[in-house]
């Protein structure tokens, strides 16, 4: 099985690129490194230390990523000078927004809770016309109880998110 996959590739890459097939006029080198090479001389393959290939099949793959070597050298920042990335100005601004949105509806939550607790009176809200019995009283004041609890979870939510994004500047 793995004779018949070896035999395929190299008809594959013979096809693929004319320069890799078997012939007389296409000489390849290994040199340090496994690089393979077939576009330089025997001199400049003498002078690199690289060994020429004889009757070898050989696939070649390249990465996706460059080889280290070919990688550019990143400018050195100036003592004293800040460069930031795009990428981390952009992250800044988002959490700068968060923030600002966080800060927006947990002032308005707040409002709305010192509005729910003026109105709750400590417990003893004052009667409506419509609440010709107790009950009803005793159920609205459940409601405004629960309501009370509810916008003060949703209050200590909004600090805890607040507390995990970063202080704005």
């Amino acid at each position: 099985m793995s004779s018949r996959l070896c035999l395929l590739c190299a008809a594959l890459a013979a096809i693929a690129s004319p320069a890799w097939s078997q012939t007389e006029s296409a000489v390849l080198y290994r040199c340090p490194g496994n690089d393979y090479n077939n576009t330089i001389s025997a001199s400049e393959a003498e002078k690199l230390h690289c060994k020429r290939v004889e009757n070898a099949s050989v696939s070649v793959i390249r990465s996706a990523n460059p080889p280290a070597s070919s990688v550019t050298a990143v400018p050195t920042a100036v003592p004293g000078e800040v460069k930031e990335s795009p990428e981390s100005t952009a992250m800044r601004a988002r959490a700068s927004d968060s923030r600002r949105q966080l800060e927006n509806r947990l002032r308005s939550e707040e409002r709305s809770l010192s509005r729910l607790e003026a109105e709750f009176n400590g417990g003893d809200p004052d009667r409506r016309k419509d609440e010709t019995n107790l009950q009803s009283y005793l159920d609205r004041v459940a409601r405004m109880r629960s309501e009370i609890s509810r916008k003060q979870i949703d209050i200590a939510e909004l600090r805890r998110e607040l507390d995990k994004l970063p202080s704005s500047r």
